[in-house]
């Protein structure tokens, strides 16, 4: 990603960055949202909420956890410098980033 700024939501997995992705509020967001990452699950999936931390259904929820992902929720610049650190210590993470005007 480096310098380049992203305006919509992204989702980032094994490295590649999807944008844009997912919905424009958490309301709205679906287990669909997250097919890309099903087939190989990360250990750990943050998820950006936007400009404050909320968090997904119950029913997302389920379906992550079904798929014994480990799931995070933060507001995106949190979750920003989070995935960070956790790709620093060789962490198998994925982030899920709802644009900062998200609520």
């Amino acid at each position: 990603m480096g310098d380049k700024r992203f305006d919509t939501g992204l989702l980032v997995h094994h490295g590649r960055v999807i944008a844009p992705w997912g919905p424009g509020q958490m309301r709205e967001l679906t287990p669909e949202h997250f097919a890309d990452i099903f087939d190989a699950p990360p250990e750990v999936l943050l998820i950006g909420t936007g400009r404050t931390t909320s968090f997904p259904n119950t029913v997302v929820l389920d379906a992550l956890g079904t798929a014994h992902i480990g799931v995070e929720c933060m507001d995106t610049r949190a979750a920003a410098r989070t995935y960070n650190i956790l790709v620093a210590e060789g962490r198998h993470v994925s982030a899920a980033m709802l644009p900062p005007t998200a609520d």
